[in-house]
């Protein structure tokens, strides 16, 4: 039986960059993991030259979600939370021109872009998506380490020693949550909404203070994504040459108000004067969807939620809630949709996955979906009974969606299915709160083990490979 593992709101919900939280934050966690490794071994200053191997998925997609970048950047000692990102592009042309590296921001080593990070197409039995870092001493000796990047930003190792540490954090908590049953038995005997039986679970790990202030970044990196895609016009790179759409769509519905404001909350309160009916209501949500994708596509900082592909579903729907639902809304309601979308994806990581490499598009834009629509559903008043249909609703609609990147970049289809993910969210949430939840034919629990049997089903060439359906079907002259 699997061993469950403490699993906080802070690890579904992650700041990094863009484009793909297991193609590009994992492997960026993976070599400041390594470089951790050498360190506590004290091998880090021996080092003279090295060389990462990508295996599986990382291979056949790593170009396009610019996973040698990261894995650059790691090595270099930056951080993905922190790094000015008008620094990567010079970072990385001062590799490839001077052929070297600066180790952790402390010494320069030869290192050859061009051959030193090698793509292998053969898939690791562990998990699809396999990074090795092999590292050549001043003595001649190698020392080698491989990770894995699991989806959602998570890294581990074949021996999975952190995952020690994750169970013994999950036995502080007052309400172990293995299952949505378990979650909603939690509710009933505490007379408590999810939100609170949540934030219990996450006052173990981190004062009131620091879960406050850590979600608050979380909202004001979610928000300042939206804010910049909104406001950003030209072309997507990568060669696709797919144009930004989110500008001009902000632009058109905001009509004479456009550019009023300088701030994004001042942005926000804009959007608020408007008046909006069902068209302008789908035209804001998929702007605000599309606009977080189209800043992740373009190596910018967003939320993990619950991975990079899928970045723009619940700020889509927290925005729809802010200006559209609550014009009364504040942060607090916003802490309690994060608890909330949080514990919602822990469940699926717990039961299933949330990486496209293990179980398509489903496990990404699925899954978001299912937390944007549980989460909504409880700031709109719903029991927790209702909430967690409303992410059974969400899920079950996504089941079987497959990731097939055109390019292998997080573009096309991509984007658009943020936005539709969002609408659903939105829809799955409406129709649980007009229903008697305790009639509910499909338990949460089921529809997040067909998940994973789907997932297990679903041949290699839709899991994120880029080897069968839009990324075969359309040429990139089509584009």
């Amino acid at each position: 039986m699997k061993k469950i593992e403490c699993i906080s709101v802070f690890d579904m919900m992650k700041i990094g960059i863009g484009p793909s939280s297991s193609h590009t934050l994992g492997p960026w966690r993976a070599s400041q993991r390594w470089i951790e490794e050498l360190k506590e071994d004290k091998l880090l200053d021996q080092v003279k030259s090295i060389e990462i191997h990508l295996y599986g998925s990382l291979s056949l997609t790593g170009k396009g979600h610019a996973t040698d970048i990261a894995a650059i950047l790691g090595l270099c000692g930056h951080d993905p939370v922190s790094m000015d990102i008008t620094q990567i592009d010079v970072e990385v042309d001062r590799v490839k021109n001077e052929g070297r590296l600066n180790l952790d921001n402390s010494r320069f080593i030869d290192f050859d872009f061009n051959t030193d990070i090698v793509f292998k197409k053969e898939f690791k039995e562990f998990h699809p998506n396999g990074i090795t870092y092999i590292g050549i001493l001043e003595n001649g000796e190698s020392v080698e380490s491989t990770f894995y990047s699991i989806g959602g930003g998570f890294v581990v190792k074949e021996d999975r020693e952190n995952a020690k540490q994750k169970q013994e954090e999950l036995k502080s908590f007052p309400y172990q949550i293995n299952s949505a049953q378990d979650l909603i038995e939690h509710c009933k005997k505490e007379q408590k909404i999810i939100s609170e039986i949540v934030l219990e679970n996450e006052k173990s790990l981190r004062n009131e203070l620091e879960i406050h202030s850590g979600l608050e970044k979380i909202w004001e990196v979610m928000l300042e994504s939206m804010y910049i895609g909104c406001h950003t016009e030209g072309t997507l790179p990568g060669g696709l040459n797919v144009s930004r759409r989110a500008a001009k769509m902000n632009k058109n519905l905001l009509e004479h108000r456009f550019e009023t404001y300088d701030t994004p909350q001042g942005w926000l309160e804009t959007i608020r004067t408007k008046e909006v009916k069902f068209r302008q209501i789908l035209q804001w949500v998929s702007c605000f969807a599309i606009s977080v994708n189209e800043v992740n596509a373009s190596l910018g900082r967003v939320v993990t939620a619950p991975t990079n592909g899928s970045s723009g579903t619940l700020p889509a729907v927290m925005m729809y809630y802010m200006v559209i639902e609550n014009h009364n809304a504040t942060f607090e309601h916003l802490k309690q949709f994060m608890l909330v979308a949080g514990e919602i994806g822990s469940l699926f990581k717990k039961g299933a996955t949330i990486s496209a490499a293990m179980g398509g598009c489903q496990a990404e834009i699925g899954v978001s979906s299912a937390m944007a629509a549980g989460a909504l559903t409880e700031v709109m008043g719903g029991t927790p009974e209702q909430v967690l249909m409303a992410s059974e609703i969400a899920m079950e609609h996504h089941l079987g969606m497959t990731c097939d990147p055109i390019a292998g970049l997080v573009q096309i289809p991509c984007i658009e299915r943020n936005a539709m993910g969002a609408i659903k969210a939105i829809n799955a949430a409406e129709i649980a709160m007009e229903s008697d939840a305790s009639k509910a034919k499909v338990p949460l629990d089921k529809v997040i083990a067909t998940m994973w049997d789907t997932a297990q089903d679903m041949t290699s060439k839709y899991k994120e490979t880029s080897e069968g359906g839009l990324a075969i079907k359309v040429n990139m002259s089509d584009c």
